[in-house]
């Protein structure tokens, strides 16, 4: 299962998220620095709103919604990359996951404490970047002097890995992050293999306070993180609050929902943060929808038939025949498989058929 890392300075409300993200108690959450020190795990359910509209359709009372891991990493400070705070850790736990969400503190308080003793989003921002940058430089430089002793052999393969850690030692060198860097997809391909730290895909969390939350856009730390991660990092940034969003795991939905109303908000930070770091790792959903019951697997973008079947049991995918076929919305305007068969929305896919975001399928198979 892929794995979602949650980082940041101390103190800018990663364990307090991440409680919120898990709906649980298990990391704790205190107002000084380091008071995470090894990561908390816990798996999170996608959100979507399509399984309840599934589940009246097939008929069954069983719903089993998609799910990825966050993991809760040790705050980083200044020095990170030479080994002060929690360096090393932090490091080796930040290479062990796919994607990133760094939380980054958009509000003033002076009951919470800031290990930098001043609010600015975008240095907190580029401390953390500049450590994995430097971290990954390092990396980097070892990997060439290794690789330099195959390519005087004539390997050919280290000479490939030679050129492109060319391209990314001096873009890091320049205070750039690997992923902005524009290489080829066979490029990329060998870059994957040296796990570099700001190769991950990551998305930023604008924590704010309960009382900004419901006019966010507003902000002005908001305001420049979203123009600094679009601008210089190619990334998303998205709006929560992780004291109310630890606040609302204890409620039922419908205290919950009138909650955030009465705030001027629609819709929980959290779904929207999971949603979009589920996006961010590549994932897409399909279904699978009966009387025993209805349920959203993940497979990542791009997908054939064969290699969905595969989620499901390695044996669909090796004796894979044809899935039948319908899509989400194609299935939700007839009301029933039944109606979308006699529409001829029905189909039946091979295996070159590259599944599309929302399928609702049936594998035929035989081992």
């Amino acid at each position: 299962m892929l794995r979602a890392g949650i980082v940041g300075l101390p103190n800018v409300g990663k364990s307090t998220l991440f409680n919120a993200v898990t709906r649980t108690r298990k990391a704790e959450a205190g107002n000084y620095p380091f008071c995470t020190i090894d990561p908390n795990v816990g798996m999170v359910t996608v959100p979507d709103a399509r399984l309840s509209t599934l589940q009246k359709i097939a008929g069954t009372t069983v719903v089993i919604p998609a799910a990825i891991e966050f993991v809760d990493i040790a705050g980083l400070v200044k020095g990170a990359s030479q080994g002060e705070g929690l360096g090393n850790k932090f490091l080796t736990h930040v290479r062990e996951v796919d994607a990133v969400v760094q939380v980054v503190r958009c509000f003033e308080d002076a009951d919470v404490h800031h290990v930098e003793a001043t609010i600015d989003p975008l240095l907190d921002i580029e401390t953390i970047n500049t450590e994995l940058m430097l971290a990954d430089l390092e990396s980097v430089k070892k990997r060439r002097e290794r690789v330099a002793k195959d390519v005087k052999r004539g390997d050919k393969g280290a000479a490939i890995e030679e050129a492109v850690l060319g391209k990314i030692e001096p873009w890091l060198d320049a205070g750039k992050p690997a992923i902005t860097l524009k290489l080829s997809p066979e490029e990329r391909a060998v870059a994957s293999s040296f796990f570099l730290l700001t190769d991950k895909p990551t998305i930023f969390a604008c924590n704010v306070k309960e009382s900004d939350l419901g006019t966010a856009n507003g902000n002005p730390y908001l305001l420049k993180v979203r123009d600094y991660v679009r601008t210089h990092l190619s990334c998303e940034a998205v709006v929560i609050s992780a004291q109310i969003e630890s606040d609302l795991v204890d409620l039922p939905s419908d205290e919950a929902h009138a909650f955030l109303t009465e705030l001027g908000v629609k819709e929980s930070g959290i779904g929207t943060l999971i949603r979009a770091t589920y996006h961010l790792l590549g994932l897409q959903t399909y279904f699978t929808a009966g009387e025993k019951e209805v349920r959203a697997w993940t497979i990542h973008v791009g997908n054939t038939a064969p290699q969905a079947a595969g989620v499901i049991h390695s044996d669909f995918e090796r004796g894979f025949i044809k899935a039948e076929t319908v899509s989400y919305d194609d299935l939700v305007r007839c009301g029933s498989v039944a109606t979308a068969r006699e529409k001829g929305l029905y189909r039946m896919e091979g295996k070159e058929y590259v599944v599309a975001d929302g399928d609702v399928m049936l594998f035929k198979f035989n081992v």
